[in-house]
């Protein structure tokens, strides 16, 4: 992976001039979040490889954190990835222009990320492999057992890209955008439109099953993918689902709050920062407040807020005592058991971030309309509020109190973030729910990308619109249609030029009683099924597992007209060696076109036992 000798220059300049901001919790919010910002940027920075100074030994790809145990973070995440990449692109047009190297390296790695084949499957000729979620610290294959696939990376990657060709267009480089950056974005908007509508994991690698803050996304970046191909006069394959997209997005509102995660039964509530997360990353100033895109100011958005922050005002010891209408440590969702299950920092900020953009859509529109979904919400910061329309005034008008009563509330969620986060500014994935201190992995680039976008709604900084009103409207009935993809590598962006074979879908079904921490593998002969190499083995998934029907399965696709060797492998917790399966399996593949096949197999050998690491 090459590396700019520009970028290198950048990246020790920035280095010099990062300012070490004493005891950020002893000053005021204004000054807290100015110092904030600026460490916040720095500690986003120094984990991009492979020069980044947290990130020693990795490539050209942000880094999700330099944690290497307890947990192990240190991979790259295309999701997050990309949300960071998208906070640097509007940091870049905002204005710091340092920082555009490093937007040209990461089109780069990208076009050669969207051809690594992985566990999620290969590039061409189905992109099935743009689904994987994660990749080695030098952008090869990451093999372990993992929830995949996960449908919100090629749509994140898509708009921030189509962010930067945006800017391109304005600044005389059609050609480029065209060229070099449409390509990877067209392989991206072609999964989006592929695969919309088939289940995935969600952003918490937890739930499979059909996420809100996945189909937000997957949406903008169809509807910004059909007029950034206009703008190129070129074409979009799948762009024609994005109303069919925002038709399904509508299933999430149960008539009081957002279910983040449906088509699934795990027993949940559904309420989950997954949707303000969600909200916050579909914004656009120039959005009418009841888009059915669910923008921050939508009443029926500001009644999932609420309903999700008092899901979170006893569950944490240090909300004790905090009343309504004053900002709380905000987690995943109030059933959360990992790490101990406690307030994220992101999440905290996020809510601040959600509030300060429904306060700049209601300025943008000069006025407000309360309604019965969002009159709860209202009432908490401004009692006398009632359900009608408030148009902008003087500075005693009920709109501007109404205006400067959810700015504070926004300022509270700061104000909670600044209490927990250490002097130095830096930031973790979480803090402890009963005394504040930070845990899980240290220098969370999602973190810090995070703070940088809250701190730049609180300073008035928006970034363009991304086309709410002039997309499709949703069809009075919602069909779940699809398009196939076209895929081709991104070459002129340096992607390998890859080619494939005719391959044929197959899905390996295996009953397999494991306990907790061990997990399943196929390996065979062939090299997609690793060649019996186990570090290149498939791993299979345990989504469908059940007490009544231990299914562990993987959907893969193989050489047709090939005969396949297979057997399947346990994986032991505790670095115990590996079971292999007493026999070996034969698969004769089908002839090109073949429609898919399901294999139904049962365990044949011995069985592991559980460590006591």
């Amino acid at each position: 992976m090459h590396f700019s000798s520009s970028l290198v220059g950048v990246f020790s300049l920035l280095c010099s001039q990062a300012v070490a901001i004493p005891d950020l919790k002893a000053r005021d919010l204004n000054s807290f979040v100015t110092g904030e910002r600026t460490i916040a940027l720095q500690g986003a920075l120094n984990n991009i490889g492979p020069h980044g100074s947290q990130v020693a030994g990795a490539g050209n790809f942000v880094i999700a954190s330099p944690s290497t145990e307890n947990p192990n973070y240190f991979y790259t995440w295309t999701r997050d990835s990309a949300l960071t990449m998208k906070m640097i692109i509007d940091e870049f047009i905002f204005g710091n222009t340092k920082l555009q190297p490093y937007i040209e390296e990461y089109i780069h790695a990208q076009a050669i990320l969207q051809t690594v084949s992985n566990p999620s499957g290969t590039f061409l000729p189905n992109g099935l492999g743009l689904g994987e979620p994660k990749y080695q610290p030098d952008g090869t294959r990451f093999n372990g057992a993992w929830g995949r696939p996960q449908r919100d990376g090629p749509a994140l990657r898509a708009i921030a890209l189509i962010t930067y060709s945006n800017w391109l267009i304005e600044n005389g480089q059609s050609t480029k955008a065209r060229t070099v950056i449409w390509p990877i974005i067209s392989n991206d908007l072609s999964y989006v439109g592929q695969y919309w509508n088939q289940t995935g994991f969600d952003l918490w690698e937890e739930v499979l099953g059909s996420s809100f803050f996945t189909i937000q996304n997957q949406h903008r970046s169809l509807v910004q993918g059909t007029q950034l191909a206009k703008d190129l006069r070129v074409t979009c394959t799948g762009c024609d689902q994005a109303p069919e997209i925002l038709c399904f997005l509508q299933s999430f509102w149960n008539g009081k709050y957002i279910v983040s995660n449906i088509n699934v039964n795990n027993g949940r509530t559904g309420l989950d920062g997954n949707s303000i997360l969600g909200a916050i990353a579909t914004f656009d100033i120039d959005a009418y407040c009841d888009s059915p895109t669910f923008q921050p100011c939508n009443n029926k958005m500001l009644s999932n807020f609420r309903y999700l922050m008092d899901s979170f005002r006893e569950t944490y010891s240090i909300n004790a005592g905090i009343p309504e209408g004053q900002g709380v440590a905000v987690g995943r969702y109030s059933e959360d058991v990992y790490q101990g299950g406690n307030p994220w920092y992101l999440i905290t900020t996020a809510a601040a971030e959600y509030l300060y953009d429904a306060v700049a859509q209601w300025k943008a529109r000069h006025n407000l309309v309360v309604d019965a979904d969002s009159l709860p919400f209202f009432q908490d910061l401004y009692p006398s509020v009632t359900i009608r329309q408030y148009n902008s005034g003087n500075a005693n008008s009920p709109f501007s109190q109404i205006i400067n009563a959810v700015t504070s509330y926004a300022d509270s969620f700061v104000a909670i973030a600044q209490k927990y986060t250490p002097a130095n500014g830096s930031l973790a994935e979480q803090f402890n729910r009963d005394t504040g201190v930070p845990l899980s992995a240290r220098d969370l680039t999602w973190s810090y990308a995070a703070f940088v976008t809250l701190a730049q709604r609180r300073a008035g900084q928006y970034p363009t619109t991304w086309g709410t009103r002039q997309a499709a409207s949703p069809p009075a009935t919602c069909s779940g249609t699809s398009t196939t993809g076209v895929y081709a590598p991104a070459t002129a962006a340096g992607a390998p030029n890859v080619t494939s074979t005719c391959q044929v879908n197959i899905v390996f079904n295996v009953n397999a009683t494991t306990y907790f921490g061990e997990n399943i593998y196929v390996i065979g002969n062939t090299d997609d099924l690793g060649a019996w190499d186990i570090n290149n083995a498939v791993p299979l998934g345990a989504g469908g597992y059940t007490s009544q029907r231990p299914l562990w399965s993987v959907s893969t696709y193989l050489n047709a007209g090939e005969t396949a060797s297979y057997k399947y492998v346990r994986q032991e917790n505790c670095n115990q060696p590996y079971i292999y399966e007493t026999l070996n399996r034969t698969l004769t593949i089908p002839t090109c076109g073949s429609a898919p096949i399901t294999v139904e197999d049962a365990w044949v050998g011995a069985v592991g036992t559980a460590g006591s690491c």
